[in-house]
């Protein structure tokens, strides 16, 4: 069983940063997967970065909406994920949720990932 915990959310004004972390339980954390995806209100939860694990360790995927903007890392002696979010729109305004796992070739999906830590709410102001 593998615990995630999000932190680093809060408020902020457009154009500033915020970096979210995930602290992961369990011996596993280096093989695993990382994501990072985001729910804002009434809407759908969307994927926004992953970093892979294993081998394949530090090839990383983003949505369309943050690339440039957005960089995912790991640091697995830390068992930690980060999200180093610069240049803040008010349209990143959402919960951000920590994924774990072995997603496989649709990262972008959450049905693809196994855990999920409880979330930390980011709002950006205009």
């Amino acid at each position: 069983q593998v615990q995630l915990v999000e932190s680093g959310g809060g408020l902020v004004q457009a154009g500033g940063s915020l970096r979210l972390s995930c602290a992961a339980s369990g011996r596993t954390f280096s093989s695993y997967d990382m994501g990072w995806f985001r729910q804002a209100p009434g809407k759908e939860r969307d994927f926004v970065a992953a970093i892979r694990g294993g081998s394949n360790g530090g090839i990383t995927y983003y949505a369309d909406s943050v690339k440039g903007r957005f960089t995912i890392s790991r640091d697995n002696s830390k068992n930690t994920a980060v999200l180093q979010m610069n240049s803040l729109e008010p349209e990143d305004t959402a919960v951000y949720y920590c994924a774990s796992g072995y997603a496989g070739a649709y990262v972008r999906s959450e049905t693809s990932w196994r855990y999920w830590g409880q979330g930390t709410q980011v709002t950006v102001s205009s």
